[in-house]
């Protein structure tokens, strides 16, 4: 790094934060040409929100999908797109260049690092009864990878969420986890093949890490972006938030960034990109944008991720759009735990509703998780209120599948779980109905009168309300073990259950407007020179959540995109 005169540390292109699209954007920069990049990170923690979640990728035509024969096209894809996202949300170009560019990335990473995907063979889009929509193959989770392969740096990775660990401690991938929480055929070979490989992973333990030594999920796509940045020398610098960006002329040419105490001020040679999370913990922030009610507590995301970026964007006059939203996804916040679980699959299962203060359903609890929670706030008011929420359940069902930190009963009964869960208002336990329902504060006629109309449901296969199950997404966590319909089952035996959910996220989704190269848009319709904005302190390319990594795949890709424009690189 050469200093110049008012200068600390002088870089041709500096990325702040470390999740999949800095990493990406920033090992593309190196191997486009422009090798001198700084990544710097605010929390002493690198990954981010990528880090924590379940590594999903979604990229039609990838590699991988093409590779298992996938029956896909780019404009199968356009079209799926087209119908899903609404025309005012996104312009038709950044479409056009996700479709085209998004495999390119993958390719690029691919044949140059050691990144690595596994395709979803059975994981569906999202929106399954959409024209263009596919049934599988256009998600990629990351290929698993051992911690002991990132040199000493696997101290420094944030984990994904403990919800995708066993016992907090065993990571196992999305395909993994669909089979063991429903407890499918083959779970308990899994789970003791996991288990086992923990156990008599000696070395590893006499090393002293609590962790298993195989990473999966999301912490296993960072590592391996951190991997290739280590292979080729790339500095990462922890515990250092930037505090603001430098602009001399109109143009971006550096920041401010705090260091070890100090603060130092970092040029930027030929650019800076923003890829530093959105605006998910700034409470107040939350309720200036997002719809209410809202709290920070609910979200899934980084804590750091408090918008930094947005707000530097907005000083700077950066055009804004979609500030309003998030990548919602309802969340379980359990007594004693350091974060909240995405409630995805527990929902979904057969035999559980979730329902209102009124004790009545109001929303599909099958269909993806975004579109899950649009509805709640639609339907949400004073009048009618659906916050709080609760997931009803009985014995059967608690029997038979993996519920959040109730796991089920066979692993941890009901005299094991910890008594604050009654007592903090989290967790409920009756032997009728209408007990239960006194114990949530919850209508008892209301939730007894839809619980019958449920059962009647479950018996005949159909959904009359909601239509729970009629869609290839609905059935993907549901149980092919039920008959006539794999999410309908009755809730009959006693004791009865109920758990909270809240209307939760794992990030916002909002922020600054950019070009197909990723620019930053200035509000007069300029872009700023020498800012590139990535990820969720970005506008969303893919908003409502088509498929599976809908975050992810958009982040590295228009971090791929920033990086040929401040290159020059040609394809």
């Amino acid at each position: 790094m050469a200093v110049q005169e008012n200068w600390d540390e002088s870089v041709d292109v500096l990325v702040v934060g470390s999740g999949n699209g800095g990493m990406t954007a920033a090992l593309c920069c190196y191997e486009m040409g422009s090798e001198d990049v700084l990544l710097i990170e605010k929390s002493d923690l690198y990954g981010g929100t990528s880090s924590i979640s379940g590594g999903g990728v979604w990229v039609p035509c990838n590699r991988y999908a093409m590779a298992a024969g996938a029956d896909d096209s780019p404009e199968n894809a356009k079209t799926y797109l087209m119908n899903c996202i609404p025309a005012d949300r996104v312009p038709e170009h950044m479409i056009d260049t996700y479709i085209e560019q998004a495999p390119k990335m993958v390719d690029f990473l691919h044949e140059r690092t050691q990144v690595r995907y596994v395709t979803l063979e059975h994981y569906p889009d999202y929106y399954s009864d959409q024209q263009g929509s596919m049934p599988g193959h256009r998600s990629m989770e990351p290929e698993t990878i051992n911690a002991s392969e990132l040199r000493g740096e696997h101290k420094r990775l944030r984990r994904t969420h403990h919800m995708m660990h066993l016992f907090g401690l065993i990571g196992f991938t999305q395909v993994e986890a669909a089979l063991l929480m429903a407890q499918m055929p083959g779970w308990f070979s899994l789970a003791f093949k996991l288990i086992a490989g923990y156990i008599l992973d000696i070395p590893w333990r006499l090393f002293g890490d609590k962790y298993a030594r195989r990473l999966a999920t999301g912490c296993a796509g960072v590592a391996r972006l951190r991997l290739s940045m280590l292979d080729r020398d790339m500095p990462l610098w922890l515990n250092s938030p930037m505090q603001s960006l430098i602009t001399e002329d109109g143009r971006v040419v550096g920041a401010v960034v705090e260091r070890d105490g100090k603060t130092v001020r970092v040029q930027a040679r030929k650019a800076v990109i923003l890829a530093a999370g959105g605006f998910e913990h700034n409470q107040e922030m939350r309720e200036k944008y997002l719809p209410q009610p809202t709290d920070h507590r609910w979200s899934g995301g980084a804590p750091e991720n408090v918008g930094d970026a947005i707000n530097e964007g907005l000083r700077l006059g950066a055009k804004m759009h979609m500030l309003d939203s998030a990548w919602w996804c309802t969340t379980i916040s359990v007594p004693g735990e350091p974060s909240p679980r995405l409630s995805i699959m527990e929902k979904s299962y057969p035999g559980t509703i979730v329902v209102n203060t009124a004790g009545e359903r109001f929303s599909n609890e099958s269909q993806n998780y975004m579109a899950y929670q649009i509805e709640t706030f639609e339907k949400h008011s004073d009048e009618y209120p659906c916050v709080p929420s609760w997931q009803i359940f009985d014995a059967s069902f608690r029997a038979s599948y993996m519920v959040g930190p109730l796991y089920n009963s066979k692993f941890r009964p009901d005299w094991a779980l910890p008594k604050r869960f009654e007592k903090e208002g989290f967790f409920a336990k009756a032997e009728t109905i209408s007990e239960l329902a006194e114990k949530i504060d919850v209508d008892a006629a209301g939730l007894e009168k839809t619980i019958e109309k449920f059962n009647g449901y479950a018996a005949t296969g159909k959904d009359l309300d909601l239509q729970r199950g009629d869609t290839v997404y609905d059935r993907y966590y549901g149980d092919p073990r039920v008959e006539p319909n794999p999410c309908l089952a009755p809730i009959m035996q006693a004791p009865f259950y109920a758990m909270k959910v809240d209307p939760g996220d794992f990030g916002t989704q909002g922020g600054m407007v950019v070009t197909a190269n990723a620019e930053v848009v200035h509000e007069s319709g300029d872009t700023i020179p020498g800012l590139y904005a990535i990820g969720n302190c970005s506008a969303p390319v893919l908003p409502n959540y088509p498929g599976p990594g809908s975050t992810l795949g958009p982040a590295m890709t228009f971090g791929y995109q920033a990086a040929k424009h401040i290159t020059g690189w040609q394809e």
